[in-house]
């Protein structure tokens, strides 16, 4: 046997020995993906046992959730990264992400340490970067959550579910709660199966959704009313051009959590940068009078998102997440043409 094929079959019997080790260390994992484990049970990935897993970078870095215009959000959020730079003691800088495939795969790489994810997204986050949700917006009493809306243009004909019908409607992202998963769960029970009774076109974002309808590129959308509340409050759609015909019940806006590896002082830092803050004037006009972070868990919190998700088939892992990005990166092909 050559030197090179020793070395080879002697390497190979090093990373099984190490995965098997690995994986008799765990035992519970869940639906969370192999490098992550899961034995207290509560669905998010446990802090690494080895302390030399667990890191305490320098600097931290800190993005939101691509859902409108990014460089709105970096402004949002510039009192709270200073407020955790406070807090942590580190520098925290802001990471612009394109894209909910990209910002997953960010923290699951390790270049992503505090995040705030859309609401299906989430799920992605949790099972395959090891994200740790554990606040939303809100106040002092209740977190900030949204329905679904169903919108059409004022003037058009379209008064119900049933209505769309072998129209074009405009759904946002593969991965998207609101803009696909929620309707694709919910809309066949009421009579209107997407894809089957009318053609689903995938807009990229909500503002798109609800631009495209206002412009009559779409017959229909839907969308998150938080997002299409911000809009009209903006001025950037007058609300009034809009007919809302279907709603649901309120569903838990973007998370915020931190990478599950992190030093346990330095999460607990982080805890109480949240549970602490309070939204400035600008933050509170921005999120719909949310005044501070209202502290939440994936397990209980997220729970009717994933009973969407099983309705749907959805599974949140790495064969999903590729089809998000996937249908993702069209989108963005189509929009430039």
């Amino acid at each position: 046997m050559s030197k090179k094929w020793l070395a080879a079959l002697c390497m190979a019997a090093t990373m099984f020995t190490a995965s098997v080790a690995f994986a008799d260390d765990c035992t519970n994992r869940g639906a969370l993906d192999s490098n992550y484990c899961d034995e207290n049970k509560d669905l998010v990935a446990d802090t690494p046992k080895d302390a030399a897993k667990q890191k305490d970078p320098s600097t931290l870095v800190f993005t939101y959730t691509p859902v409108e215009d990014p460089a709105v959000y970096k402004d949002a959020f510039a009192d709270f990264q200073a407020f955790l730079e406070k807090k942590t003691g580190k520098k925290v800088i802001y990471y612009t992400v394109q894209s909910n495939a990209a910002e997953v795969e960010a923290m699951r790489s390790g270049r992503l340490h505090i995040a705030g994810f859309s609401t299906g997204p989430t799920c992605y986050a949790v099972n395959l970067a090891g994200y740790v949700p554990i606040a939303v917006k809100g106040n002092a009493d209740e977190f900030q959550g949204y329905r679904l809306l169903l919108i059409v243009r004022k003037d058009s004909p379209y008064q119900k579910l049933e209505d769309l019908k072998g129209k074009r409607v405009a759904h946002t992202s593969a991965s998207s709660n609101s803009g696909n998963l929620a309707p694709r769960a919910i809309f066949p029970k009421l009579g209107l199966t997407p894809d089957k009774d009318y053609t689903v076109v995938y807009s990229g974002k909500h503002d798109q959704s609800i631009l495209g309808v206002g412009y009559g590129d779409y017959d229909a959308a839907p969308v998150a009313g938080d997002v299409f509340k911000r809009m009209a409050e903006a001025g950037r759609i007058n609300k009034d051009d809009f007919r809302v015909i279907w709603q649901s019940d309120v569903f838990p806006t973007s998370s915020f959590g931190y990478a599950h590896d992190l030093k346990p002082e330095l999460v607990q830092k982080i805890k109480e940068a949240f549970a602490e803050y309070r939204f400035t004037p600008e933050m509170q006009k921005t999120f719909g009078g949310a005044d501070r972070f209202f502290s939440v868990t994936y397990q209980k919190d997220w729970a009717i998102i994933r009973d969407i998700a099983e309705a749907n088939g959805e599974t949140f892992n790495q064969a999903g997440l590729e089809a998000v990005a996937k249908k993702e990166a069209e989108a963005a092909a189509k929009k430039k043409q």
